[in-house]
């Protein structure tokens, strides 16, 4: 062997080296992600071929359970009182998760270490922890909401009856939030150089210029990814509406969100090859929406 040829014939053992250490690094994510991400998935996908019958048991019934799910009256109607969740709730949240962020990043706010704790802390709670407490504060008889109204001579408040209960949950959604969206906004702030609202403040810009002009269009990726997120989140609904259902059971039924009809008909009905065929709608549902509203977005960005 030459001497030229032992450096490269070092790289290359060297090089080898690092690619097995590389895998070994990264095969215990690899296997945790497969058992616990794409197994279930493939699972979930095999259960949904199949329909149960009180004669001859599971038999294979391929895409029968799918389009069931077009035509179930019951899965539509929680998806359009989702949907329109969605189109009530996200913008409020996100307006007021942004006025917080941009308000805290602007140096203007006093004691602005306290304010970002105090709108993040409710993220902290435990969402059932949250609905149990808001479901207290809702109680048409016990209610501290109630006792407030009537003390003002105002009549018993129901928040629970099934005309209010969309808001009251769009409540504690938000309450729930507010905080997680605007810590990711104002990290996006944080990254936006200073030199930009320097140079706008010298030219006479005043504070909500600089945010229209500069600051929100600086973050627009990271408001989409919010929008995203809480898209996802409004689709997945399912703990707030559980929980207030046992408060109020004439205004929560078993098919108030997707999620919680598709729980229902797994563990309540036993169906669990149609429970996995309304997941896998709903989750190809959500993926339209986000990729439609990304895609949107990124040409509107494009464009300007």
């Amino acid at each position: 062997m030459s001497l030229a040829a032992r450096p490269v014939r070092r790289r290359a053992s060297i090089h080898r080296a690092q690619a097995r250490t590389g895998v070994l690094l990264v095969l215990p994510f690899v296997l945790l992600f497969a058992g616990l991400f794409i197994v279930p998935i493939c699972y979930a996908a095999y259960l949904s071929t199949f329909i149960d019958r009180l004669v001859g048991g599971a038999t294979f019934a391929g895409l029968a359970n799918y389009t069931r799910v077009v035509t179930d009256p019951h899965f539509w109607a929680g998806f359009g009182r989702v949907a329109l969740f969605l189109v009530v709730q996200v913008p409020i949240m996100l307006c007021v998760a942004l006025f917080f962020a941009l308000a805290i990043d602007s140096g203007r706010l006093r004691g602005g270490r306290v304010a970002r704790l105090i709108v993040f802390l409710p993220y902290a709670i435990p969402g059932v922890v949250a609905t149990l407490m808001w479901g207290y504060l809702y109680g048409p008889n016990y209610g501290l909401l109630s006792q407030i109204t009537q003390a003002l001579n105002l009549g018993s408040l129901n928040l629970l009856s099934s005309g209010n209960i969309l808001g009251a949950i769009m409540n504690i959604v938000c309450w729930e939030f507010i905080g997680y969206n605007m810590i990711i906004l104002y990290s996006a702030l944080r990254a936006v150089p200073a030199e930009l609202f320097d140079a706008a403040e010298m030219d006479g810009a005043g504070p909500i210029r600089v945010a229209v002009s500069i600051k929100i269009p600086a973050i627009r990726q990271a408001i989409l990814l919010t929008v995203i997120f809480s898209i996802i989140g409004s689709f997945q609904l399912f703990s707030e509406p559980s929980i207030l259902g046992v408060l109020a059971p004439n205004a929560i039924g078993n098919d108030f969100s997707p999620n919680l009809y598709a729980y229902n008909v797994a563990f309540v009905n036993q169906d669990l090859g149609y429970s996995a065929a309304i997941a896998f709608v709903l989750g190809l549902i959500i993926m339209v929406i986000s990729y439609v509203v990304q895609t949107l977005t990124n040409r509107k960005a494009g464009g300007e």
